[in-house]
C-alpha cells in the first residue's frame, strides 16, 4: 500500500471503539467510521485489538476485514502483541500487514519499540508464519539506526518508528535533534532492505515536517489525533487534511 505522494495514510480507528464501548450501544459505528475514511481517500485502516478488548473487538476485526475486502485497493494492519492475542486474528483474517507491538496486557498505549537481542529467537518462528499466511511483518522499533539491521536479520518486512519522542519535541529546541535521530534509523532500516513506516502521536502539526525528514516513508498509522479532530471536522474533512499534510511534504522535499 503506497500512496500518490509516495506515502499511505493509514486510519487507527481504535478511538472510534473506546468511544462507542462507553455506552450500551452501537453509537459510534466503527465500521462505517471506516468506511467514511475510506471514501474520503484513507490507504488503510488499522486496529490494535488489546486482550481486554476495551476498545477494538474480536467483532470488530471481522466486521472490518468484510470491509476491506469491498476495498481492494485499500489495506487492513492489525497492531499488537504476537505472544497475546495478534496471531489468532492474522491467521483468521490474514490482513495484508500486521505489526508486532511489545505492549503488556494492561499498557495504558504503545510506548516502545522491540529489544531484538533478547525477543529476536521468539519472534522468528512468528514471522514466518505471518509470511507462510501470506502476510506482511512490520515492527514497532524505537529510532536506533543500529537496531534496524536486527529487524531485517529476524526477518521483518518493515519497521514501524516508534514517533511519540519526536512529537514531543515539535516546536521545542529538541526537534531537530529528534528528527536527525529518526532520519538516521529511517535510512539504516532502508540500507538493510527494510521499509519503513511511522506512528505515535503524529498529528496535522507535525506531520509534514516528520515527512519532510524522512523521505521514502512507506505508511503512517495514525488514530487519536486524527479521531479527535474528526469530532472536530467530520471524517471526510479530517482525513483529506492530513492528506494534504502528507502531500504537502512532498512539494517541499
Amino acid at each position: 500500500m503506497e500512496s500518490m505522494a509516495g506515502t499511505a495514510l493509514s486510519v487507527n480507528v481504535n478511538k472510534v471503539a473506546l468511544l462507542r464501548n462507553s455506552r450500551h450501544l452501537d453509537i459510534p459505528n466503527v465500521v462505517r467510521a471506516a468506511r467514511q475514511c475510506l471514501e474520503a481517500g484513507a490507504h488503510g485502516i488499522t486496529v490494535h485489538p488489546r486482550p481486554d478488548e476495551r476498545h477494538i473487538r474480536a467483532a470488530d476485526v471481522h466486521a472490518l476485514a468484510a470491509l476491506l475486502g469491498q476495498w481492494p485497493q485499500a489495506e487492513f494492519n492489525i497492531e499488537g502483541n504476537p505472544f497475546h492475542n495478534l496471531m489468532d486474528f492474522v491467521r483468521a483474517v490474514r490482513p495484508q500487514q500486521c505489526t508486532f507491538v511489545p505492549d503488556s496486557e494492561g499498557q495504558f498505549t504503545s510506548d516502545h519499540g522491540w529489544d531484538l537481542a533478547s525477543d529476536a529467537e521468539r519472534i522468528r518462528p512468528l514471522i514466518d508464519e505471518c509470511h507462510a499466511l501470506g502476510v506482511r511483518v512490520s515492527l514497532f522499533m524505537d529510532a536506533v539506526a543500529e537496531n534496524m539491521v536486527l529487524a531485517r536479520a529476524v526477518g521483518a518486512d518493515r519497521v514501524e518508528l516508534y514517533t511519540e519522542p519526536y512529537a514531543a519535541a515539535h516546536g521545542t529546541p529538541a526537534q531537530a535533534d529528534e528528527l536527525a535521530r529518526f532520519a538516521a534509523a529511517a535510512r539504516a532500516a532502508q540500507a538493510a532492505g527494510l521499509g519503513v513506516n511511522a506512528g505515535h502521536d503524529l498529528s496535522r502539526q507535525n506531520l509534514s515536517d516528520f515527512l519532510r525528514g524522512l523521505p521514502g516513508v512507506l505508511e503512517v498509522s495514525i488514530g487519536h489525533a486524527l479521531i479527535a479532530d474528526a469530532l472536530e471536522f467530520g471524517y471526510r474533512e479530517t482525513v483529506q487534511r492530513y492528506l494534504q499534510c502528507i502531500a504537502m511534504a512532498g512539494e517541499e522535499e
